[in-house]
């Protein structure tokens, strides 16, 4: 498997400093990839895909490139988990510096922030990833990226209350349950990041974004541990 430790250590061996070599792909390591890229004359879109693979460490496999070099998105996702938001008079700061870093005004997480966890995810991950013009909107996401099928990594929209309410929720696909609920990684989900069931005919959209790498999976019907037993409305 080649995975974003391998990257940063091929990065560092060619004279593109990816910050710590400690497998997280942050920042250092988004800026290394893309000055390799640049140098290579590949497009630089801060992704691992089988070209940049194929001049950074020469015979790797692209079919064995980890979800955290292959959906980097998601892989922030979960590293996320368990991040709850400030229950007192106070808000959770790890929350509010998302919305900082991506100049949205957002000064309480009792405002329901599933949106910019998305957009926290993604625009960390794929900084020239266009997002919504109202990135805390869950149903801004429906016209997000491009139209997939649901499969690990779709960005998933519901809608929550009535289906002509306005109101929504997303998250990121991870997987179905055996009465095919969805499975979804999400935050404000129980005042945290965790992984619930959401129901199928709440279902509105899976998108997935322009430059991230090319989507080649499928459902994934598995038990996928999550908050409790409950299907979450």
């Amino acid at each position: 498997m080649t995975s974003v430790l391998d990257v940063q250590e091929a990065l560092q061996a060619k004279g593109f400093d990816p910050g710590p070599t400690d497998g997280v792909r942050g920042r250092k390591t988004i800026a290394a990839i893309l000055a390799f890229q640049a140098a290579a004359g590949l497009p630089a879109d801060g992704i691992v895909g089988r070209q940049t693979l194929a001049k950074l460490i020469p015979g790797a496999n692209p079919a064995a490139l980890t979800i955290a070099s292959a959906i980097p998105w998601l892989a922030e996702a979960h590293t996320l988990i368990g991040l709850k938001e400030d229950t007192s008079a106070g808000s959770n700061e790890q929350i509010l510096q998302w919305a900082l870093e991506q100049h949205i005004s957002y000064h309480d997480d009792d405002v329901p922030w599933c949106g910019l966890f998305v957009s926290h995810c993604i625009a960390s991950q794929l900084p020239r990833e266009p997002l919504p013009a109202n990135p805390l909107g869950a149903r801004a996401y429906q016209t997000f990226g491009k139209p997939i099928s649901p499969q690990p990594g779709a960005v998933v929209v519901f809608w929550r209350e009535s289906l002509e309410s306005g109101k929504g929720h997303v998250g990121f696909y991870v997987g179905e349950d055996q009465d095919r609920n969805f499975l979804i990684l999400g935050g404000n989900q129980g005042n945290a990041v965790s992984i619930i069931g959401k129901p199928r005919e709440r279902f509105l959209a899976a998108r997935w974004p322009i430059t991230g790498l090319p989507a080649t999976g499928g459902p994934v019907f598995a038990h996928v541990p999550r908050v409790g037993n409950q299907i979450e409305a």
